[in-house]
């Protein structure tokens, strides 16, 4: 198995949905907790209508709610974001306190063995490892994507 990141911010559709194309893409792993964004600009990755584009690209669809941040853990990076008179969408790196209670109470809690076994099944080899951000430093999926490259599998930031 190989996995890919990708965000949506500053992207348009048909790009986002290139990338996966380009890259054969087989799965698509959400890793958000809410699976919306607001606004017309990026409704193209709002649950359903992502599951159904999908699904015509004959990608597969996981949710693993497992790997998003928790609301405390939110609020930590929301935190910094204000102290750094930053907007979700302008940040470029995650804070040293919401990367140290990530990795503490998600990635030292989550059965990768479990995740990967569930993949391998499921016939996956290609994965794409989704949220929102648009720079993986600035976003949970670049701490998955890490702990993933530890465990010896490929990683490529889309």
């Amino acid at each position: 198995m190989e996995f890919f990141t990708i965000g949506v911010y500053n992207s348009e559709e048909e790009e986002f949905f290139g990338k996966l194309t380009k890259n054969h893409i087989d799965t698509f792993n959400d890793i958000r907790q809410r699976r919306g964004v607001w606004g017309s600009r990026y409704a193209f990755v709002n649950s359903n209508r992502l599951q159904n584009k999908l699904q015509e690209m004959s990608i597969r669809y996981v949710h693993t709610v497992g790997l998003a941040p928790s609301p405390e853990i939110r609020v930590l990076q929301d935190k910094s974001d204000k102290q750094q008179k930053q907007s979700k969408k302008e940040r470029t790196q995650l804070s040293d306190a919401f990367i140290t209670a990530y990795e503490h109470e998600i990635l030292n809690n989550f059965d990768f063995e479990k995740y990967l076994k569930k993949l391998e099944e499921q016939g996956a080899l290609k994965i794409a490892v989704f949220c929102v951000e648009e720079f993986p430093e600035a976003c949970h999926r670049s701490l998955a994507a890490k702990k993933l490259k530890k465990l010896g599998y490929k990683i490529t930031h889309l």
